[in-house]
Parts: C-alpha cells; structure tokens; sequence
C-alpha cells in the first residue's frame, strides 16, 4: 500500500487479521431427519456463527481487504453500497471496524430488523422504492454518488469477482476439509442465489476437488428470475432472487436451477428452530428443500451440503413469525427433523483458518 506508510500498513493488517478471527472457519452441521419414513442426512454450514450473523460477513471483509491491498480504497473513503440487508450489515459493522463512514441504499420493503441494526452501527441508510427502481435504483444510485463525490468506495457485491473469491478461499475449503476429516465426500451443493459468490465460489472450490460434484443454485419458485432471464412475481426469501440476474452468476457453469416456494421455505425455517433450536433465517428454510429435491433426484443417501445463510433475528417482524398455511404440494409436512451433530471448525486444535489458508487442500489430500 504505497500511499500510506509502513506503520499504518501494519495496524491495517493487524485489523484484518483479528476481523478473520470472528468471520468463517463456521461448524457445519450434519442433520440427521426422516423424508416420508426414510432416514436422510444434510449437511450446512451455521454462517451465523459469522460476527454479524451472516455468510455476507465473509465477502464484506475479504473485500476490503482485497481493495485494501490493491490501493482501491484509503482510509478517509465512504463506503457506499446497495444491498437487500445481510451485505449493508456487514459493511455497516466491518467499515465501522476499519474506520470507515458507511451509506448503505436498500430498497424499503426489506424488514425493520435489518434497517435498525444498520443503524444501530452507525451507517447511513438511504431507502429506494419500487417506483424509483428498486434494487436497480439502488445500484444506479450507489454509482451516482461515486461519479460525483470524492473518497466514495464502491464494493459492489453483484458484480466484483472478490465477492465469489472470498468463498473459493474461505467457505469452499472450510466444506471440504470438514467433510473430508469424517470422511465423507460431497455429492452436490446447493445455495440460494442473492449475489450468486457462494454457489459460483464454493462451487469453484468443490469442483477444483471432485470435477464430478452437483453445483445448483437455487430460487424462489414465485420469483423464478434465473429460470426466465428477468424478473418475474415477488416472494418472500429476503436475500435471494432480486431483480436481475448478477453478473457473477455464469448459469452455463452450473447444474439445474432449483426451485422452492416461499411458504414451504418459512415452514422449514420454523420447524428448524421449533424442533431442533436451530434458530435460521427463510433462506435457510429453502436451502434445506433445495438439498431435499437433489437428494430425490441422486438418491436419498446422496452427501448434499448447503449453507444457512443467517439466523432469524432479522425476520422477527416478517411471515417467519406467523402461522403459514400448508399446501398440498409443500415437503415439509414430510420431513421429520431427528437431531443433528457438529463437524468443528477447522483449525479449533491448531491455528487460525486465516493463517493456514492451503491447510484444508492439505487435510482433505
């Protein structure tokens, strides 16, 4: 970093480094359940174990530190980001650790959760509504300001590579390390797709190890916008199937797109927490029946792992905290949750995960 000097070089990377301690290396959890009589087993990474509760933490800071290292960005920038809530809080609390002032613009339907704790962080939340674009006016907006202000940073999440990187190098490894140790070897991964970085980046990741795995990305069935090339209805999985199709996510380097209905996926999420503690946001919901319909299709033994995405706290005041009618055509009726054990983090024995970064590859080979 030329343009600041060795002592500020120093602190900055000590910042880092103590950011890496609180964000991934996460359990995964092995859930053991029974699909319409037959015993299954899934596999998910507990990403609210992350410092603000959410897989987005992992992206936000290893891109600051990416732009950090490649003098993008100086101390006295504003971050400026346009997000549907997990990736502002991430930003909002790691740019706040970093020194950094942080506008976040998000379109106004998200939940009053997600918008307190951005402000309880001190970041500067501008609302969007549908009539002035929504998440594309959002982002329209977030470029706007940096054509026009000075010491405005632009992490922008849908379309920055670093964003698929930091789970190539984090998630992905952590996965197949785990499963590995126990050895267990993934068939298929399954995420939804917000940004598209962890299904491209974990993705990556599984298949540099087995060329053969399953990588799907997964949708709301009412908001089918990969499946149809733009957007289509309005669901209720906050965090996935916005607008538009990323520009990180490249489909023809992927396997069938999955589709789930939101209100199987708010009563996954609910059975989730009621029946076994596990206290996950609607994504995480869907995650589970997009595992569920690839087992159907590999076979129920299949070794299908997932991510949940973040906890529930952020969707106290949405449907997840209703009663939701059941349809006929819905799974989770079917699905009777068991217990689950932990595979531990990765390096809890040794050192930081951040600090051994090819130690997974090792492990696993």
């Amino acid at each position: 970093m030329p343009t600041m000097n060795i002592h500020a070089q120093n602190e900055f990377r000590l910042r880092f480094k103590d950011l890496w301690r609180l964000i991934g290396n996460s359990p995964l959890l092995v859930i053991n359940f029974k699909y319409k009589g037959q015993k299954r087993t899934l596999y998910a990474k507990a990403e609210h174990y992350n410092i603000t509760g959410s897989i987005k933490d992992r992206m936000a800071l290893y891109i600051l530190e990416k732009a950090y290292n490649e003098n993008k960005i100086k101390p006295e920038d504003i971050i400026v980001e346009a997000t549907s809530g997990n990736t502002g809080i991430a930003f909002a609390a790691i740019g706040r650790a970093l020194g950094h002032q942080v506008r976040i613009i998000m379109p106004d339907w998200m939940s009053k959760e997600r918008v307190d704790i951005i402000k309880s962080l001190g970041a500067t939340i501008i609302p969007i509504s549908k009539e002035q674009g929504g998440f594309l006016g959002s982002i329209k907006l977030s470029e706007e300001m940096a054509a026009r202000e000075q010491n405005i940073f632009l992490p922008q999440q849908f379309s920055n590579e670093a964003n698929a990187q930091a789970h190539e190098k984090t998630t992905g490894p952590e996965i197949w390390c785990q499963m590995a140790y126990h050895g267990v070897t993934p068939d298929a991964f399954v995420a939804g797709v917000g940004t598209g970085g962890t299904v491209m980046g974990v993705g990556r990741l599984l298949r540099q190890m087995r060329p053969e795995i399953k990588i799907h990305p997964l949708e709301p069935a009412e908001s089918p916008t990969m499946s149809t090339g733009h957007k289509v209805g309005a669901h209720r999985i906050q965090g996935i199937s916005d607008e538009f199709i990323p520009a990180l996510v490249k489909l023809d380097q992927l396997d069938r797109i999955v589709a789930v209905p939101d209100g199987d996926s708010i009563l996954m999420a609910q059975k989730l927490a009621r029946q076994l503690g596990l206290a996950v946001g609607i994504s995480s919901g869907a995650n589970f029946l997009g595992v569920l319909q690839i087992q159907n299709e590999m076979g129920g033994k299949a070794n299908v792992v997932t991510v949940f995405a973040d906890c529930n706290k952020k969707y106290l005041s949405t449907d997840l905290m209703r009663e939701e009618p059941v349809k006929g055509s819905y799974e989770s009726p079917h699905i009777e949750l068991l217990d689950f054990k932990v595979y531990k983090r990765v390096c809890d024995n040794c050192c930081d995960m951040y600090e051994c970064e090819l130690k997974p590859y090792a492990m696993a080979k």
